[in-house]
């Protein structure tokens, strides 16, 4: 019986005996001087090597992404697509069908999914996706409700489309930023940041001057109906304004998740989104009888232009090496192993 227990305790023996003081200070001076090469390294490039060297790292990420999620919406469009051809009720059905319902089974889908990983991350997605569904159920109680939602519901399918790069660019940039800030470098942190929110500003702008030079056909592709293509005219404006705000505030976002604010986004997505921007939506709407074009403007400016703007000035004012340190702390407490004799 002794021998067998000697035995299973040989089994549980580590195959190297290990130190768990002479690691850890092992651990930290190789992550000091990695910094201080890595440091060294990017000081002597130009710009111009920077931000390809940057734009290299973001594309490795957001390029699958936004092939993943432009190819599997495109499924939502075609199909919009098909029956806005048959006729304006169908339109409207099928939208409210695609935007609302299995939109919101979505989100809750996505909301269980993240949380997880993040419980404050998944209040994040959940607040963020329901969003923009809210206003296709507002709408449907306006007047003329059938053309309202119709004209709403092709912008949404446009700016759904669009958006799915933004959402690339919101899982690359977290992806970039959490891991600079993990290797303890607070400068190419930022500098990811910057140009993860210039690249998507530019598509932003782009798409933004398409939508406005193509106002009166950019609908013709859901359906043939001159109300709704007219309806859909008057809305343009909000849509290429729409369009250019989620080319940033969803990196900016993703820089605060990179960065572990999730809860403080969290926050601010419900009190920029439900706390002032649907009662601005409601307001202009309805008391200010400005119908759909009310609604949306104010949900725009009330919630989604307030959030980037607070999220803008919240990173351009981060101390990055604080960050870094903070990230690098848990890093090394993460990555020690707990010590066998149960020293402190």
């Amino acid at each position: 019986m002794a021998s067998v227990n000697r035995d299973e305790e040989e089994l549980n023996q580590p195959l190297v005996q290990y130190n768990s003081t002479s690691a850890s200070n092992g651990v930290a001076n190789d992550r000091v001087e990695a910094k201080e090469e890595e440091e060294d390294y990017r000081e002597k490039l130009d710009l111009k090597s920077k931000v390809w060297i940057e734009t290299k790292k973001l594309w490795q990420i957001v390029g699958p992404s936004i092939f993943s999620r432009v190819a599997t919406y495109s499924m939502n469009i075609i199909t919009q697509a098909f029956a806005g051809h048959l006729g304006d009720l169908e339109l409207a059905s099928i939208s409210i069908a695609n935007n609302v319902i299995v939109g919101f089974n979505f989100g809750l889908l996505v909301c269980i999914y993240s949380t997880c990983y993040f419980l404050t991350d998944a209040v994040f997605v959940r607040l963020e996706n329901w969003y923009y569904r809210i206003l296709i159920l507002m709408t449907g109680n306006l007047k003329d409700a059938t053309i309202a939602v119709d004209a709403l519901s092709v912008c949404m399918g446009i700016n759904g489309w669009e958006m799915m790069i933004p959402l690339a660019f919101f899982a690359g940039t977290g992806v970039r930023v959490a891991n600079e800030l993990g290797a303890g470098n607070g400068k190419a942190a930022r500098f990811a940041a910057i140009v993860s929110v210039v690249q998507s500003t530019i598509i932003g702008l782009f798409f933004c001057a398409l939508i406005m030079l193509l106002h009166h056909q950019i609908a013709m592709i859901f359906t043939s109906s001159d109300d709704v293509l007219e309806a859909v005219d008057n809305l343009s404006l909000l849509l290429a304004i729409t369009i250019l705000l989620n080319s940033v505030q969803p990196i900016l976002s993703g820089v605060a998740v990179g960065s572990g604010w999730q809860s403080k986004v969290a926050y601010l997505n419900l009190g920029c989104y439900y706390l002032v921007g649907v009662p601005l939506g409601v307001v202009l709407g309805w008391v200010f009888d400005l119908e759909v074009q009310g609604i949306w403007g104010g949900m725009i400016f009330g919630g989604t232009a307030v959030q980037t703007v607070i999220l803008a000035i919240i990173t351009v004012m981060c101390n990055w090496e604080k960050e870094a340190e903070k990230a690098t702390m848990h890093v090394q407490k993460w990555s020690t192993p707990p010590n066998p004799d149960g020293e402190s």
